[in-house]
């Protein structure tokens, strides 16, 4: 009951504060009083937080908060939380209704695109899927790939060869490695060629059989660049592109390839878009409510330019006759 409840009923206390009812506990007995329909929900989700401990899950606040949103969504946690995406150093598993559809639509297509806010997990689960292909021997390697967004002049003072200049854009997809392998394997992994961490530049002209490949911030891709890395795909493999459309750091006036791609590509068959939403940031909670204020933001700012281009378009004198 205390893996259930929580130290001092904190997690009860979480269950009460979401849903209108009442809550008794007498020994190892839950009572449920209030609304019939909200009453069932709530039995359901101590129900599904009971098979998660049985499970093996250790029940926090977080986890427990997640739940509760599946709950209202008529989504069953345990359908999500003990989905495996990965058994190694530090097991992975989707903690969300939408990262569990994104993990499924990765296995079950060619090329899969991620989209959406950073804190959702995108990246981290998309290495996670392709350290796991690897070890269960359904690919020969894993490449992961980003575009250089400087790679113009000011990367151009940076000291070393052209790796140790792209290093800094790389370094996210190494942690997400070495939180999943010991750092060893990876080193020896790397230095065979199993996992291949480049820049985008270095993709062009290559045929990639028999590989997981991933291209992460896809965002700062040319729509030039998008073609050229999907059509590097080759016989055996699997692409998965992730990013985040409100974060282009493109140079003004240039349109972003993770844009443009979804009107082309939209409705081939064994192409997916999977779009996250901040409902699935699993970082600090404050940032889920950070992306929607941003969101909100963007769409006043957007409703507020077609109103004043609309309003220029009324105020245009008319022509006279004759001229």
């Amino acid at each position: 009951m205390v893996g259930l409840l929580g130290q001092r009923d904190e997690l009860l206390r979480l269950v009460q504060d979401a849903f209108p009812v009442t809550i008794h506990v007498r020994g190892n007995e839950i009572t449920i009083r209030g609304d019939e329909a909200e009453a069932e929900r709530v039995g359901r989700l101590f129900e599904e937080m009971v098979a998660l401990l049985e499970a093996g899950h250790v029940l926090d606040r977080d986890g427990v908060g997640r739940s509760i949103q599946m709950l209202k969504a008529d989504q069953r946690p345990t359908d999500v939380l003990t989905t495996e995406v990965l058994r190694g150093r530090k097991p992975v598993r989707p903690k969300t209704a939408g990262q569990k559809r994104y993990v499924d639509a990765v296995r079950n297509h060619t090329v899969t695109f991620g989209i959406g806010p950073a804190g959702t997990g995108k990246s981290y689960l998309a290495v996670a899927l392709a350290v796991q292909a690897l070890q269960a021997k359904e690919i020969n390697r894993i490449i992961l790939t980003r575009p250089a967004v400087e790679a113009g002049e000011r990367l151009g003072f940076l000291p070393g060869d052209i790796l140790a200049k792209v290093d800094p854009y790389l370094r996210p997809l190494y942690d997400a490695l070495y939180d999943m392998l010991e750092p060893e394997v990876v080193s020896r992994l790397m230095e065979r060629g199993t996992i291949e961490v480049a820049p985008l530049a270095f993709m062009r002209g290559r045929t990639l059989n028999d590989s997981f490949i991933i291209l992460d911030e896809a965002q700062n891709t040319t729509p030039e660049q998008m073609k050229m890395f999907l059509t590097r795909l080759g016989f055996g493999s699997k692409i998965v592109v992730t990013g985040d459309i409100t974060q282009v750091d493109l140079p003004d006036g240039q349109v972003s390839g993770l844009r443009v791609v979804q009107e082309i590509l939209d409705g081939i068959p064994d192409i997916h878009f999977a779009r996250l939403t901040s409902n699935d940031v699993v970082r600090h909670k404050l940032v889920g409510k950070i992306v929607d204020a941003y969101e909100r933001f963007d769409a006043k700012a957007q409703r507020h330019s077609r109103d004043r281009a609309a309003g220029r378009e009324h105020s245009r004198p008319a022509r006279q006759p004759g001229r």
